[in-house]
């Protein structure tokens, strides 16, 4: 049996609201937001389907990703519950550290602090990468990996990700015939 449609959507924005109060960064976010989908309200392929064509597209990673699970779960509804749920806590958390940035914005500290942070940002965006290299691969092949270089090479190279994401999804229907 179905849950009500209102169940999906209270879900739905409640999972956006925990997923951005508690990741509030977008690459770390999808890692949280992985484990709240796959195997709940989503398969691991449609998550993964989900996260490329956010990539894909302009604009916000979190709004779309928030789109396209929520469509997935609860239909135009669901989008609105999940954009919601996504946008609020951002939004109010940006108009409270404005506030106090503009207080801070002129001492020392402040910027080295956010010198300590920028290390802490790559690793989690590196184990986010890892995980949703092996949520994709099945199998680790050398076709897989072929894949995965050629895009690093192409974006140390500084190829637009939209435009690497395309050519190593058309590689993938030639590779994996």
């Amino acid at each position: 049996m179905k849950p009500p449609q209102i169940a999906v959507w209270s879900r739905l924005l409640w999972m956006f609201l925990k997923v951005n109060l508690l990741s509030p960064s977008g690459p770390a976010s999808i890692g949280l937001l992985y484990e709240e989908a796959v195997g709940k309200i989503m398969t691991e392929e449609q998550f993964v389907e989900a996260v490329g064509v956010s990539n894909v597209l302009p604009g916000s990673e979190a709004l779309k990703l928030a789109m396209f699970v929520g469509f997935a779960a609860g239909g135009v509804p669901g989008v609105a519950a999940a954009i919601l749920g996504a946008a609020l806590p951002p939004t109010v958390m940006m108009l409270i550290l404005s506030v106090i940035l503009q207080f801070f914005q002129h001492e020392d500290w402040l910027q080295k602090f956010v010198a300590g942070m920028s290390p802490a940002v790559a690793a989690l965006m590196v184990m986010v990468a890892w995980e949703l290299f092996r949520a994709g691969s099945k199998k680790v092949s050398r076709r897989t990996l072929f894949i995965g270089g050629l895009s690093a090479i192409a974006l140390l190279a500084g190829l637009p990700s939209p435009l690497v994401l395309l050519a190593a999804g058309a590689l993938g229907v030639i590779l994996f015939r």
